[in-house]
């Protein structure tokens, strides 16, 4: 079996902060981590390997530092992995982001000697965009099922069974191979890298692609090709801290309570 996962380089969200006047994102110091659901992804992919001998290629799409969670993906026991990088696809949106990518799998696909792969693997969404577009707007370019949002997966001959989560329980969901899969956080707990898998992986390297490697159209990549931009970017505002009743006398506190109501006109 031959599975391609998609992985993402993103700021760590707990670090992130606004510019209160240009209402942009403070990328300045703010640590880039491994994207959360990608890893989930990538133990799914890794766990076929431990059961059915499947080999497993990592491709992501970033600047050149993004190489660092390709490593770290090889560390987890990733067996390829390929970083397309390139001034031109700077600025994409989802849409452009999910054919640049889809061009990238059929080349990476070119490269191995492929018609295909049997599965390409995917997290719900990045923590940085939360949009969860790309990963099915790579199946959609590609012209293959989609099943997202995967709480469980079983794969039996060209045949892959799969746990949908959704906000009432899950729905029971098949697909033939070729598949695009995307995956929650209950999908598994994801391995740590050992420490022989990060040495072997900082020896590595880690071919890369350019805009022109994978013939993308140039009107659809990058700003000039995305239809959707963001406007601003900021954090809503903070509550202010309630007010608590504890009175012991019942009456006390209803009475408190009835006035500051009325004083704020909501009743």
């Amino acid at each position: 079996m031959e599975i391609l996962v998609c992985v993402k380089q993103v700021p760590d969200t707990a670090e992130v902060k606004i510019d209160p006047v240009k209402h942009t994102v403070i990328r300045a110091g703010v640590p880039n981590i491994f994207n959360p659901f990608d890893q989930n992804a990538l133990e799914a992919a890794l766990q076929l390997k431990d059961e059915q001998g499947a080999k497993v290629t990592l491709l992501s799409m970033g600047p050149p530092q993004a190489v660092e969670v390709l490593r770290e993906g090889l560390a987890m026991g990733a067996d390829e992995a390929y970083l397309l990088t390139d001034r031109k696809v700077g600025g994409s949106d989802t849409l452009a982001t999910g054919y640049c990518l889809a061009q990238a799998v059929k080349k990476v696909a070119e490269l191995q000697g492929l018609d295909h792969f049997d599965m390409i693997l995917c997290g719900k969404q990045a923590i940085d965009g939360d949009t969860a577009q790309v990963g099915p707007q790579i199946a959609a370019e590609l012209g293959i099922p989609q099943i997202t949002y995967a709480a469980h997966i079983e794969v039996e001959g060209e045949k892959v069974t799969v746990k949908q989560q959704n906000e009432e329980g899950y729905i029971v969901t098949e697909a033939s191979f070729p598949v695009l899969l995307t995956a929650v956080k209950e999908l598994n707990e994801p391995r740590f890298p050992t420490i022989r898998g990060t040495m072997k992986a900082k020896r590595r390297e880690i071919p890369t692609l350019s805009a022109d490697d994978i013939k993308v159209d140039e009107s659809r990549i990058g700003l000039s090709g995305s239809p959707t931009n963001v406007r601003k970017i900021f954090t809503p505002p903070q509550r202010t801290q309630g007010v608590i009743l504890n009175n012991e006398d019942v009456a006390v506190s209803v009475a408190t309570l009835m006035e500051k109501l009325t004083e704020q006109k909501i009743i």
